[in-house]
């Protein structure tokens, strides 16, 4: 699993902490660290909940590109 450099820098560009966001959507701190390390694969509904926090879709957040 890759890690996500969109949903970090999403967070950064609306000035939340980790910890801050992980208030927003209802889980822990160290939840939003392991998503944006990429240890951790996230329920859709968490997904959603991210960004609808951030103001921004699935695909901006989630969708990864494949590389030919």
């Amino acid at each position: 699993m890759a890690k996500n450099l969109k949903l970090k820098a999403a967070r950064a560009g609306h000035d939340l902490s980790q910890q801050e966001l992980a208030e927003l959507v209802g889980v822990s701190r160290q939840t939003i660290n392991a998503i944006e390390k990429g240890e951790y694969n996230p329920t859709i509904k968490l997904c959603r909940a991210i960004c609808r926090a951030l103001g921004t879709t699935l695909n901006d957040l989630f969708w990864e590109e494949n590389e030919e």
